[in-house]
């Protein structure tokens, strides 16, 4: 079966295993475990984890980081052709970047009950008062996502 052929679901589960092992990378580097992929045309463009701590840069989250490299790898500002692959609901300052970006879908795993912007807390990403939408797809991998994240803050709380 070629790419192509392959379920949408599938697809979105293919690309989510990959977000969560640059989540894993970003927990081994003591960071918050999110990883983001930017697919186009079936292929990876852009990638990211979080990488807060190591650059000293509140900005730096797994989002913000994919975004900019598939900006840079198709040499456009814009990415509606994209799909923007992500381990946890972006907040604010990353769903903004969805919607400047003009970013086409967006895929996560687990909800942010306390900043998520897609949906669980505000919905930045599809407020009609802003120039784009983006399509939010929720849930894929959710577990696993869920039980990165709770694995790195239980291990952080056990050192205090």
């Amino acid at each position: 079966m070629s790419n192509s052929d392959e379920p949408i679901w599938q697809s979105h589960q293919r690309f989510m295993v990959k977000a969560i092992q640059l989540a894993e990378k970003a927990f081994e580097e003591g960071e918050v475990p999110v990883g983001a992929i930017v697919v186009h045309n079936n292929q990876i463009v852009g990638k990211g984890y979080n990488q807060v701590e190591r650059l000293n840069d509140p900005t730096a989250h797994a989002e913000m980081l994919a975004i900019s490299a598939a900006c840079d790898t198709l040499g456009e500002k814009y990415l509606s052709e994209c799909t923007l692959y992500v381990t946890l609901e972006p907040c604010p300052m990353c769903a903004g970047a969805l919607v400047w970006s003009k970013i086409g879908t967006v895929v996560y795993g687990a909800s942010d009950s306390k900043a998520g912007a897609c949906g669980s807390v505000f919905n930045i990403a599809q407020n009609h008062q802003l120039n784009h939408r983006a399509e939010i797809i929720q849930g894929i991998l959710e577990a696993d996502c869920q039980y990165l994240l709770t694995s790195f803050f239980s291990s952080r709380r056990m050192k205090f």
